[in-house]
């Protein structure tokens, strides 16, 4: 039997890969390192199809150094300590560090991770990871602060289209039949930024047209996903999609809506952390001000969750579901922080103002650090006006309230604090 597509159109070279021009274009930093010969720990963090595993294998045949392979979902700490020991005694003095690739390192526990983290440390493997996951949750600090995180993006609509162009054009198999693409945004729209899920549906629709010329238009590739609509998610990528449905139904306040995408999760064998974590983020972001408490009954939920384990969990994130999903809403928090930090990388590193600083030296007191301060609780309400931003943001607003009656508390309150700062 032949291979997939996707594995047969698996790129072999920098030049070959498609997307990621931030990391392996001409110049960028992953391309330098690998064309130094050296390289230093990193994470590959990405949604699936976007090119981690094909990066670190092209790794692995450009350099001249032992490679090792886990995955984190067959190896266990046993495994790590063998191929570490493995390459401590294959390494020569002087010898670049041999690399290890560990596939979906988020699935690693504790345990195994801090197996890891002493080779790394001493330099006996250099560490390559892949996660769909965010690190700063998936991995711990330790071993994080020893490895850069370089981020992955979904390949966009040209890089899409020159990937399905490489595949009629040059696979052994493909390039045999007589291909017209008529249409591409039914094509682009399922693939979802996702490489891999792109030349599956390719090669599904290919396969159902028995007779040459094949022209593929939008309707074709709909009515073939619908007669077998899992053919295009053999990995389980469309929890992207169904988590994507799950968040805005909870952002538009659907309780019903919310609990069926969770229900499709919970048959789909979604990690509950994954859910859990997702609500978390859910309670910050569109929630928010408009009910403090919901960040509260996510972060529980969370931690019910990790403590009590399936499949009772399932009943604390519906509870968590509910909740959220019928809170109101408020992202100004949201908002104010992209704002503030859009200020921040437009202006730089301003000068904290003298008042703010601390002075625990003589010369920081005769320079007139923290001179002029007022302490807000020697005033009536613990409260005084007093300037809290650099000069030249002074008068710069970042937050601003929406409207929930929990919100509106805090703006009363402001406006009484600040007057007219506040009330324009």
């Amino acid at each position: 039997m032949s291979q997939p597509l996707a594995e047969r159109l698996r790129p072999r070279t920098l030049d070959e890969y498609i997307g990621q021009k931030h990391l392996v274009g001409e110049g960028a930093v992953l391309r330098r390192m690998i064309e130094s010969g050296r390289i230093s720990s990193f994470i590959l963090w990405g949604p699936p199809g976007v090119g981690k595993t094909t990066l670190a294998q092209i790794i692995a045949h450009r350099l001249e150094t032992p490679f090792y392979t886990l995955s984190a979902v067959t190896s266990g700490v046993k495994d790590v300590r063998d191929v570490i020991e493995k390459a401590q005694k294959g390494r020569f003095f002087n010898e670049a560090s041999p690399i290890l690739f560990i596939d979906e390192i988020h699935r690693f526990s504790k345990s195994q991770q801090d197996s890891l983290l002493g080779a790394v440390e001493r330099g006996i493997v250099t560490l390559i990871g892949a996660t769909t996951e965010n690190p700063s949750f998936e991995v711990i600090r330790p071993l994080l602060s020893r490895c850069q995180v370089y981020v992955l993006q979904p390949l966009d609509k040209d890089d899409l289209l020159e990937l399905l162009h490489r595949a009629i054009t040059t696979d052994v198999v493909l390039k045999e039949r007589k291909i017209e693409l008529k249409e591409t945004g039914a094509l682009l729209r399922y693939s979802g930024g996702d490489a891999r899920k792109l030349l599956n549906i390719l090669e599904l629709v290919i396969e159902a047209e028995p007779n040459d010329p094949v022209v593929l238009c939008d309707d074709i590739v709909v009515a073939r996903l619908q007669q077998n609509p899992l053919a295009y998610d053999k990995e389980g990528e469309m929890h992207y999609d169904i988590i994507s449905a799950f968040i805005k139904s909870i952002r538009g306040s659907d309780p019903d809506g919310a609990l069926y995408w969770m229900a499709r999760m919970i048959e789909g064998g979604e990690d509950p952390q994954f859910i859990a974590r997702r609500m978390v983020i859910s309670a910050s972001e569109d929630i928010g001000l408009a009910n403090p408490n919901a960040l509260l009954l996510a972060n529980a939920a969370f931690d019910t969750v990790m403590k009590i384990g399936w499949p009772e969990a399932r009943i604390a994130l519906a509870e968590c579901c509910v909740y959220l999903a019928t809170s109101p809403k408020s992202n100004s928090a949201y908002l104010a922080i992209d704002d503030a930090l859009a200020t921040v990388r437009q202006t730089g590193n301003l000068p904290v103002p003298l008042h703010l600083r601390n002075a625990p030296t003589s010369l920081m007191k005769q320079l007139g650090y923290s001179d002029g301060y007022k302490y807000p609780h020697d005033f009536p309400g613990h409260f005084t006006q007093q300037q809290y931003l650099p000069d030249e943001l002074q008068h710069q607003r970042f937050w601003h309230a929406q409207h929930s009656p929990a919100e509106q508390k805090l703006y009363e309150r402001m406006v009484n604090y600040w007057g007219e700062r506040f009330a324009t």
